[in-house]
């Protein structure tokens, strides 16, 4: 088993996501998954997992699309789910242990540097779970070297910021009670790094991937009832992040939250629009 390297290229990430963030994922995980499951069911529609198959889950945090993968390819297969997040692994082990299966398991691992034996795998898979790479052309040439010749990728990632309502929404309505951000770096390690396709594109051709489609995924999320929906967006995201930062605030963000995201409310929770990326790789 690799563990988190503290002084690896991801420190930065390995420190924040076993810290705050990923404690209030898995607090959150059953609310979480249930908004983004859609999502990541079109991403794992695309990989078309095959009986018997051996695949990773890059970012598998706590373990729901790893027990969706295990499910696919049956008794002859395996999946490895990968995180850097203790705190979200300790919920995916307690759903694997759950299950009573042996197709899955979880690896507390940094998936840029990780020693994936090399073309021993059939495809490789993520839910918003490759976009904190400090170097991603390196990190996709890493997972490249454990699929095998014609090996599968497919992941789900954001597009930018004004395509996602139900992040952007909370954010406007908190800014004139949190005050201006600073300019954020487009390409830094989050949840927007592969906001621009062609970046993206010439990441995974940098890494060696071949026959890549980037495809434009719209669906409606929901976080839930207007209250469960204001108590998630308080606490993760870059809204989340500024609260930890000015929680004297958080009272006034609530009210403005409550008057923004009422006018999304519907019989079935609050539900807003969302914008991904769907994207899919070969190894040559």
């Amino acid at each position: 088993m690799t563990t988190n390297d503290s002084e690896g290229p991801n420190s930065g990430q390995i420190a924040y996501w076993n810290a705050a963030a990923g404690e209030t994922w898995a607090t959150l995980q059953e609310r979480l998954d249930r908004q983004i499951e859609p999502l990541g069911a079109e991403a794992m529609r695309a990989l078309a997992p095959r009986a018997g198959e051996a695949i990773v889950d890059i970012g598998c945090g706590c373990g729901q699309t790893t027990l969706a993968l295990a499910a696919a390819v049956g008794a002859r297969g395996r999946v490895t789910g990968v995180d850097i997040s203790r705190p979200m692994l300790d919920v995916a082990r307690a759903r694997i242990a759950a299950t009573g299966g042996e197709t899955a398991r979880v690896l507390e691992a940094d998936a840029q540097v990780h020693a994936f034996e090399a073309g021993a795998l059939d495809a490789a898979f993520s839910r918003f779970g490759v976009m904190f790479f400090n170097d991603p052309p390196a990190a996709f040439a890493n997972i490249r070297r454990g699929l095998r010749v014609g090996g599968r990728l497919a992941f789900v990632c954001w597009r930018p910021l004004s395509d996602n309502p139900w992040m952007a929404a909370p954010m406007l309505a908190a800014l004139p009670i949190l005050g201006p951000l600073p300019a954020p770096d487009p390409v830094a390690p989050g949840p927007f790094a592969f906001a621009d396709s062609a970046r993206l594109r010439t990441i995974l051709s940098s890494a060696g991937f071949a026959d890549i489609d980037i495809a434009p995924f719209d669906a409606p999320v929901s976080g839930g009832d207007l209250e469960q929906t204001i108590a998630t967006s308080l606490r993760i995201g870059p809204l989340g992040a500024l609260l930890r930062e000015q929680p004297d605030k958080a009272p006034a963000v609530m009210d403005a939250l409550r008057a923004a995201l009422s006018k999304f409310d519907t019989p079935q929770g609050v539900v807003m629009a969302s914008g991904t990326w769907i994207v899919q790789a070969r190894a040559p």
